[in-house]
């Protein structure tokens, strides 16, 4: 009798589509590739100081309901029209959750918020979702958490970010060498810049690692390195790092590393110790600093839904407040208008002769 050693922990196995017949189910238009290489092209220019606008990645934490995800597109789109001249809003599209113990891991995993795990149908929620964001001509981010599924939505993502959490995983630093987007690198939970100062340097090198096709085959990937790979402060455990002094040091760290001395700063996590009501008052700190003058700050972090707060799931989508967030809390639409204009005052403040 031969003894089994393989699969030991295996429940079941269920095909997924490969990643060509998703992208042939839900393909993306000539008009929708169009605005997202040019949204791509103006982050790329903000991140170089070419472009005087302020990035702005501004969202739900994470989406778990597609009605109210468009819906809030809708309105980004119009407050985008408003300060298009200052501000350089991308939505924030976060389809997967790390998480340190349990908890509903993003729209991929359960779509249906009730355990079930359908990932086949995540993954084609995620990609409606994105296509209608190019389809209405807001750009899109996400953070890339899983290394297989970005085969399936990154070509429709305008800006990544690797968080705080896998900044030092060697996997997920060469998998950003092949990522077609801009993508931005948080310091570690730990508040260390250097780890994600490395990973910005191991990104923009070449690199040869295993994968899958998009045809869903096992292949080797030769990668030619992303050049715009950057430095997001989300603050620490210990407390914040948005503040000028911290902007500073954190720029000059990247100076001695040869990288240019920009980055982002994400008003939530350590930043606003972790309460939701607390980011505008970040965001009017960094305002203050772009208005001075600030050269380093390329942009922000926010997170933003139609209805400020949080909520927990207890069954599935029953019962749930249309446009609250699941996860983190989020400030308000109301909320988050005010800071977009108050960021935009501050560029064009920062424009005066």
């Amino acid at each position: 009798m031969t003894t089994r050693i393989s699969d030991l922990h295996i429940a079941r196995e269920d095909a997924l589509p490969t990643p060509l017949a998703l992208q042939q189910e839900l393909p993306c238009s000539d008009a929708e590739s169009e605005h997202i290489a040019k949204s791509r092209d103006t982050v790329r220019r903000i991140l170089r100081g070419e472009d005087p606008r302020l990035l702005v990645i501004v969202g739900p934490c994470s989406i778990h309901d597609p009605t109210s995800a468009i819906e809030y597109a809708e309105r980004l789109r119009e407050a985008m029209d408003r300060t298009a001249d200052a501000l350089f809003p991308v939505m924030r599209v976060y389809f997967e959750k790390p998480r340190t113990r349990m908890g509903w891991k993003g729209l991929i995993y359960d779509p249906g918020l009730d355990g079930v795990g359908d990932i086949g149908e995540g993954l084609r929620a995620a990609r409606r979702i994105l296509l209608e964001c190019a389809r209405l001509g807001v750009p899109a981010a996400s953070e890339i958490l899983d290394l297989v599924t970005p085969q399936y939505y990154a070509e429709l993502l305008s800006w990544g970010a690797i968080g705080a959490r896998t900044v030092e995983s060697p996997l997920h630093r060469q998998m950003a060498s092949a990522l077609s987007a801009p993508l931005g690198f948080k310091n570690a939970t730990n508040g260390s810049v250097a780890v994600a100062i490395d990973a910005i340097h191991v990104a923009a090198q070449a690199h040869r690692f295993p994968s899958i096709s998009l045809e869903g085959r096992a292949i080797v990937v030769t990668t030619t390195g992303n050049p715009d790979a950057h430095l997001v402060l989300r603050g620490a455990n210990s407390g914040p790092n948005y503040e000028a002094a911290n902007v500073a040091k954190a720029a000059q760290a990247l100076t001695d590393a040869g990288l240019p001395a920009r980055l982002l700063i994400d008003c939530s996590h350590g930043n606003s110790a972790k309460d939701y009501r607390r980011q505008p008052e970040v965001a009017a700190d960094i305002a203050r600093q772009v208005a001075g003058g600030s050269q380093a700050i390329a942009g922000i972090l926010l997170e933003s839904h139609l209805n400020e707060g949080r909520q927990d799931i207890t069954d599935g989508r029953t019962g749930l407040r249309y446009g609250q967030s699941v996860t983190d809390g989020c400030i308000g639409w109301d909320s988050t208008v005010a800071v977009l204009d108050g960021l935009a005052e501050a560029v064009r403040a920062s424009r005066a002769p």
